[in-house]
């Protein structure tokens, strides 16, 4: 497959690639692990035919509040909307990882980030979203009206598949994300569809007033030997949701990529890390003294909201610039598990770590959604991949969400198998005929894969 390469510059260009109703898949800040762009041509290779590349950076963009919601067009970043939201006495709800991502993108892959600890999934804070049709026609989705209600679901066959498909997601309802979209709310036809059904160009965000938050920081020994402290912890934040915006990991082999100097705490060691409302702070510290006695005083610090913000962005970009110097695909994890089934995961992390390749390990621990990453060289893919394929199975089997936070795209696919049912082919199928019924958007998508292609 071939890839050509689209530029516009406004909505009404855009609007005019559309009417002419091409495969295409669309692009903004491209920060996303979901496609490997730098090797998209290759990794495209053995398909036929043409496929546009439309870059979706370019267009006006432009960032208000109205009320108290973050209005945004356009490829604005969460860096760009966080910096006016706070200028306003506001704060977006969702942190991503990577602050130089767009917040549309981020509604396509339905990005959680470690803030969904505290105030839950994205796909609940977009209250309402403007889309682009393959006829280049805007069309409005609300979060506040059910899906249920909309005319591609009034006749009975069409009911019977949805009724199906909400069924089959009950066991998720309090994952970040399900192995497939959600499908309740209007709003979910562009969450986490990663543009298989239109093109976000405007959405809504909720927000809540600013608020003072400390960052707590605690030093643990190396979960490869032993993890029953970051087990208490993770016991520990589940019933404090209402005090507690994050509660993320960086482990050992994480910190070492930062220089001695730079590095929280000492080489060995773990970090928890907690973003805790300040208000609640007192009472957060009389809850925690059994914690404390258990971690010990002098593996307890407070650090800057600065300081814990670059730290959390530069492990992943590490990870991802060593996977680029040996010119391998990132190799990582993003999978969720149930509270009671963590432990398992942990497990089966620790036997990845001891198969003699590069790792590591961070994320969003209180969500007990974590990011393995292996860091092979070429010659150590196959061994990576094997672990992977181990991987997907046994979290199906525990009832895990294998990518909760980043989506499918098409690196991923291959793992789908184990997750979907024939009703999720079914409102795949029939989703893409009545919104892309020429299949122009991202035609090499999950919601295009076959129920007979599974192996």
């Amino acid at each position: 497959m071939k890839l050509n390469h689209v530029r516009p510059l406004t909505l009404d260009q855009l609007s005019r690639h559309l009417q002419a109703g091409g495969p295409s898949f669309f692009t903004s800040s491209k920060t996303s692990t979901v496609i490997p762009y730098d090797q998209l041509e290759l990794y495209l290779g053995s398909r036929n035919g043409m496929l546009d590349l439309v870059d979706l950076s370019l267009l006006p963009k432009n960032v208000d509040l109205t009320d108290a919601t973050l209005d945004v067009t356009g490829p604005i970043t969460w860096q760009e909307a966080r910096a006016f939201a706070q200028s306003k006495g506001r704060e977006i709800l969702t942190s991503p990882t990577e602050e130089l991502a767009a917040m549309l993108a981020g509604i396509a892959t339905s990005a959680t980030g470690e803030r969904c600890f505290g105030f839950g999934s994205l796909r609940d804070q977009v209250a309402q979203l403007e889309y682009l049709d393959g006829n280049g026609a805007r069309h409005l989705l609300r979060h506040d009206r059910l899906l249920k209600d909309r005319p591609e679901f009034a006749d009975s066959h069409a009911k019977n598949i949805l009724e199906r498909y909400q069924h089959s997601y009950t066991s998720y309802k309090n994952f970040k994300n399900a192995p497939f979209p959600r499908f309740e709310r209007e709003t979910d036809l562009m969450t986490g569809t990663e543009g298989q059904l239109g093109v976000i160009t405007q959405a809504s965000f909720l927000t809540r007033p600013a608020t003072e938050s400390t960052f707590l920081f605690l030093l643990l020994p190396k979960w490869e030997t032993d993890f029953t402290r970051h087990l208490a912890v993770f016991n520990f934040v589940q019933s404090k949701r209402n005090m507690i915006y994050a509660c993320e990991l960086l482990d050992d082999q994480s910190l070492n990529v930062l220089p001695a100097h730079e590095r929280p705490g000492r080489a060995g060691q773990d970090l928890i890390f907690l973003e805790i409302d300040s208000y609640h702070l007192d009472q957060f510290m009389g809850d925690f003294a059994d914690l404390t006695d258990l971690i010990g005083e002098d593996n307890i610090f407070e650090i800057s909201r600065q300081k814990c913000r670059e730290l959390r962005m530069l492990v992943p970009r590490a990870t991802f610039e060593a996977n680029s110097r040996m010119g391998v695909i990132k190799m990582g994890t993003d999978v969720q598990m149930p509270p009671e089934h963590f432990s398992l995961l942990l497990e089966f992390y620790r036997e990845c770590s001891q198969i003699g390749l590069s790792y590591n390990l961070f994320g969003h621990f209180g969500d007990a959604h974590l990011h393995f990453n292996f860091l092979p060289t070429k010659e150590q893919i196959p061994l990576a991949e094997k672990m992977l394929d181990r991987l997907y199975a046994m979290v199906a089997s525990w009832s895990g969400s294998p990518f909760a936070e980043h989506g499918v795209g098409l690196i991923k696919q291959k793992y789908m198998r184990h997750f979907y049912q024939k009703v999720h082919f079914e409102m795949f199928d029939y989703l893409k005929k009545c919104f892309d019924p020429k299949n122009q958007f991202f035609p090499l998508g999950f919601m295009s894969l076959k129920l007979e292609a599974r192996p």
